[in-house]
């Protein structure tokens, strides 16, 4: 059992549920496991409960899939602790890096389109070479970038650092640090760069190409890149370690790194859509859960390390396009994790099951969680130490 320094809070006993219930037979009461046993709604509360309280976390919001499909929505804790307002399943989160494997589906859905090819370097879809547009000039003298793809960006393998500010050479340039292709890196940098070349292409802001393949296909009405009016209602602040709060950013400009607004339903049926193939090819959804490069590293994080172990091995974890793989005892299973100041998320899925989780919490706390959490209701071990989290 792990031991957490910070004081003990009053168990969080307020909940906010959404049932997906069948004609005729009323609210499910329990929940499909991979092994093929069941667990009841009562022991998953139980568990959210204890380890909020235990982790410290000030509010957070589950959505579990069986049979490729939403099965139980829920949120527990304050979206507005201050104000003893609680979320629900309609809040708005930050969903933080949870939109890069949204974007990644509408790459995919393009390349259905044949508007983009994910190996055709992106300047061959520019006017001018890259370095010519403002925010690339940094790659001048580095003829490397006529080498990135969709592909790159898509498998975090374009040779940039996460962020142009995390550079470790401290200048805050935008570099690129091996050859594209060449191994594993995560980077937001190739998302937003795929990112203007996808709005290029298209001829649309990113926003209103979700809109349009993602969002109302798909049901996501209270999801957007930029901040919307109707978010005003309800939405969650960020709480740091401490459990203070934390400003609420509103976002103006669209990022497909990380500038999503969403609730844990509607990106429960972005889940539920992906895994039902919906408005994607059998290819394009076969190439995103194919490994595209293995992971070797210790430490997710800095990306740019590279002190490799044999740890990981067994699991295989890799990069498909816009998500993590790693092998379970049950199959393949596919995540993708968020994490900002006030912001941390879990999601899992494990296709040939037909079963998913996400986790999303308004809390810096949250990633203390994510293993018990995972373990005892998808019963899977998680890649814990290569993605930071403490045991």
């Amino acid at each position: 059992m792990r031991k957490y320094s910070i004081k003990k809070w009053t168990s969080l006993f307020f909940v906010v549920t959404v049932l997906i219930s069948s004609p005729g037979q009323g609210q499910l009461e329990m929940i499909q496991q991979p092994d093929g046993k069941k667990i009841s709604l009562s022991s998953i509360d139980s568990l959210v409960k204890t380890e909020m309280d235990k982790g410290v976390v000030t509010g957070l919001c589950i959505g579990i899939l069986n049979d490729n499909k939403p099965a139980n929505i829920k949120a527990y804790g304050y979206r507005n602790k201050e104000q003893e307002l609680l979320n629900d399943t309609a809040t708005c989160f930050y969903a933080a890096s949870l939109a890069k494997p949204l974007f990644a589906c509408i790459v995919m859905q393009l390349v259905d389109e044949k508007l983009i090819d994910l190996d055709k370097p992106l300047y061959n879809y520019l006017s001018k070479p890259l370095p010519s547009y403002d925010d690339y000039k940094d790659l001048e003298g580095d003829e490397r970038w006529k080498l990135i793809t969709a592909r790159n960006c898509l498998d975090h393998t374009t040779g940039f650092p996460n962020w142009r500010w995390a550079n470790p050479h401290g200048n805050q340039k935008l570099e690129i640090f091996f050859t594209p292709g060449e191994r594993y890196a995560y980077s937001g940098e190739g998302l937003v760069l795929l990112q203007m070349v996808v709005e290029i292409i298209t001829g649309k802001p990113l926003d209103e190409l979700a809109q349009e393949k993602i969002f109302k296909p798909f049901g996501m009405y209270r999801t957007g890149f930029l901040w919307q009016t109707s978010f005003e209602n309800d939405f969650a602040y960020g709480y740091d370690a401490n459990g203070n709060v934390l400003k609420k950013k509103k976002r103006t400009q669209s990022n497909a790194a990380g500038s999503l607004e969403t609730t844990i339903a509607d990106y429960t049926r972005f889940v539920a859509a992906i895994m039902q193939g919906a408005n994607i090819s059998k290819k394009s959804k076969d190439e995103m859960f194919t490994p595209q490069i293995k992971i070797y590293t210790k430490h997710q994080f800095p990306s740019l390390n590279n002190d490799k172990t044999k740890k990981n091995e067994k699991i295989e974890l890799a990069y498909g396009l816009g998500w993590g793989l790693f092998k379970t005892p049950f199959g393949q299973a596919f995540f993708k994790e968020g994490h900002d100041d006030g912001w941390t998320h879990y999601m899992i899925s494990i296709p040939e099951k037909g079963i998913a989780f996400i986790i999303m919490t308004n809390s810096s706390n949250g990633e203390r969680i994510f293993y018990e959490l995972v373990e005892r209701i998808m019963q899977v071990t998680i890649p814990w130490e290569w993605e930071g989290y403490k045991e």
